[in-house]
């Protein structure tokens, strides 16, 4: 009897079995990413993105601020002196019409020397920022109140875009005789000229606030106060700032236009009166003091105070890049 062997086959080892070298259906090929692999791309593929999104800030070489900020200006300002110099030289006008630059500045030196250059600056300056602290304490909320009441709106809205364009000087003769030649009429007229502009400003960036972040803030139950304190007054900083700007601008001219007309040795010597005096004494080279003196402050104070807080607020707002 012939025996008949049994021989098991052997069957070759399938994708995916233990032995084999071919990868199962659910097994990370040789090429694969492993989970700490795909951890590690997802990680840097967001540093990526925030390196992106991310505004390096880079310190700006003295000179090049010197160059980009600071020659312009200067050089604007040489060339309106030269251009002012040539006129007296050529004789364009008689010169009490038009003084050099030279009795000018020697009308600074003399002011200077007398020690009453720093008080004349001082009394005006002194008198419109207190104006303007009152002022922004009465337009911000009369402001929103303006922006956030129908009705409120539909009564004094029109009153205050009124005032607004109504020339500050118009106040001057009411408020002497209703206050007298004192501080309070300065400040009177301050007031009537720099409230309606700080209002209108909040009601203009209250109405630019997207409805979004009303509802949102409503979601949130910032409300009332609340909402107007975390929602409405972040999000109309912009126009309010703008507002904040204009309103110092009538200030500033208001007070000027209080000094010229209302003259009184109560008040002190300010820059408007200087300027009065000037026209009374006939003296040109003090005139063109008294109106260089005024730019001079206006334009110190935008560029300290205003223009930082404009650039703060687009930079927080991702509008600037600082450079």
């Amino acid at each position: 009897m012939a025996a008949t062997e049994t021989t098991t086959a052997k069957t070759p080892p399938g994708p995916g079995t233990p032995g084999s070298g071919t990868p199962g259906p659910g097994a990370p090929g040789p090429g694969a990413p492993g989970p700490g692999k795909n951890a590690d791309d997802l990680a840097g593929l967001e540093a990526g993105l925030d390196a992106l999104e991310t505004v390096r800030e880079q310190r700006v070489p003295v000179r090049e601020v010197l160059l980009r900020k600071v020659l312009p200006p200067v050089t604007a300002v040489a060339l309106v002196l030269v251009v002012w110099q040539l006129l007296v030289s050529g004789g364009v006008t008689d010169s009490y019409k038009l003084p050099p630059p030279s009795a000018v500045w020697d009308s600074l030196t003399a002011m200077w020397l007398q020690g009453t250059l720093l008080d004349v600056l001082w009394t005006s300056v002194s008198r419109a920022l207190l104006g303007f602290l009152m002022a922004l304490a009465i337009g911000t909320p009369l402001g929103l109140l303006v922006a956030r009441v129908r009705v409120v709106r539909a009564a004094i809205g029109p009153i205050l875009s009124g005032l607004q364009s109504l020339p500050s000087v118009a106040w001057v003769p009411p408020a002497v005789l209703w206050l007298g030649l004192n501080d309070s009429m300065m400040f009177a007229v301050i007031l009537l000229g720099a409230v309606p502009s700080i209002a209108n400003g909040l009601v203009a960036g209250v109405d630019q606030v997207p409805p979004l972040f009303l509802r949102a803030g409503r979601t949130m139950g910032a409300t009332g106060l609340r909402g107007a304190r975390h929602i409405v007054m972040p999000a109309a900083l912009p126009g309010y700032l703008a507002g904040l700007k204009q309103g110092w601008a009538f200030s500033w001219r208001s007070l000027m236009a209080a000094e010229i007309i209302a003259s009184s040795p109560d008040l002190g010597l300010g820059l408007g009166q200087l300027l009065e005096n000037g026209r009374n004494n006939i003296d040109m080279p003090g005139i063109f003091l008294a109106i260089i003196l005024i730019l001079v402050v206006g334009v110190a104070i935008d560029l300290l105070v205003f223009s930082p807080l404009e650039r703060w607020v687009l930079r927080s707002r991702g509008l600037l890049v600082r450079s």
